[in-house]
């Protein structure tokens, strides 16, 4: 059952967790959403490599359309998504998350209420108070992130603009960047708080996670220099002291004393603050000492 003139297209990129997703899609099924099937379609764009979910949709989900990703990660894998949707507007989510039932209709409401906007981000929340120091979730209360997991565009304005960018490997920085190239074409987009999707916890994935972070934000501000005025050396000091903070009362809080993020997690950020520091004012300094007078 796929719609030919669909006034949403949701766009799910997916890579082995079949489990989450069956979750997810049975948030978006026709008769749990209250806007009609006929408004919406709903795509999965799968980026499984030995396994896929193309079987269970077959079985369990003939709705929704699948569709075999590029491989290249979440950027490219949601861009794949877009190039088969049929619908005037791109919805996206992930495949962890839990859209509430008026989700589409909200996102419907504002589209109507608020014309002039080609672009709306809506709420991401959790499930419950968070349990573990290890337990982390893209929370958005008040909007102003535009995060991957919970946005709708024009698709003639997502295509303008070119999608994510594909340079982005990994789940970081790249709907960050997607924001920035948005706003500097002049786009604002709007909160709407009905259109809410539900993120429960999940944990990090400890240094692997920091280092993806570390390649992300690094080609970020290789694209985006002039970010420095905010994400620089005193942001990640900033950051430092921050996390620190926050992860010492966690831990008082949890009875939950673990060297990983009482210590290598907050120092990471020193390490970002002074890679940053050297990559983009280490040249500068060096040539401040090399005309300083010899003795």
């Amino acid at each position: 059952m796929f719609n030919s003139n669909s006034f949403f297209s949701v766009i799910i990129p997916t890579c082995n967790r079949n489990d989450l997703l069956a979750k997810c899609l049975d948030c978006l099924a026709p008769g749990i959403q209250t806007l009609p099937i006929e408004k919406y379609e709903v795509i999965v764009t799968d980026d499984g490599l030995e396994t896929t979910a193309e079987e269970m949709l077959l079985k369990c989900y003939p709705w929704v359309k699948w569709v075999a990703g590029s491989q290249l990660g979440p950027a490219a894998n949601r861009n794949n998504g877009a190039k088969y949707a049929r619908g005037e507007w791109l919805v996206f989510t992930d495949d962890d998350c839990l859209p509430d039932r008026h989700w589409l209709e909200a996102y419907t409401k504002a589209i109507t209420t608020i014309p002039e906007y080609q672009v709306f981000e809506g709420r991401v929340y959790v499930d419950r108070p968070r349990r573990y120091l290890a337990e982390t979730s893209p929370v958005n209360e008040s909007g102003g992130y535009l995060w991957s997991c919970n946005f709708t565009i024009k698709r003639e304005l997502f295509q303008s603009l070119g999608g994510f960018d594909e340079r982005f490997p990994y789940a970081t920085m790249e709907d960050v960047e997607f924001r920035v190239r948005l706003t500097k074409q002049g786009y604002k987009f709007a909160f709407v708080k009905e259109a809410s999707v539900c993120h429960p916890w999940r944990f990090k994935k400890g240094w692997y996670q920091l280092k993806q972070h570390q390649e992300s934000t690094l080609l970020y501000l290789s694209i985006h220099p002039e970010q420095l005025d905010e994400v620089n050396s005193f942001y990640y000091l900033k950051h430092f002291w921050r996390v620190f903070q926050f992860n010492l009362l966690s831990a008082i809080e949890f009875g939950e004393f673990k060297f990983y993020y009482l210590v290598i997690e907050p120092c990471f950020y020193l390490r970002m603050s002074s890679l940053i520091f050297v990559k983009h004012h280490g040249h500068q300094l060096l040539r401040h000492i090399m005309s300083l007078p010899q003795k």
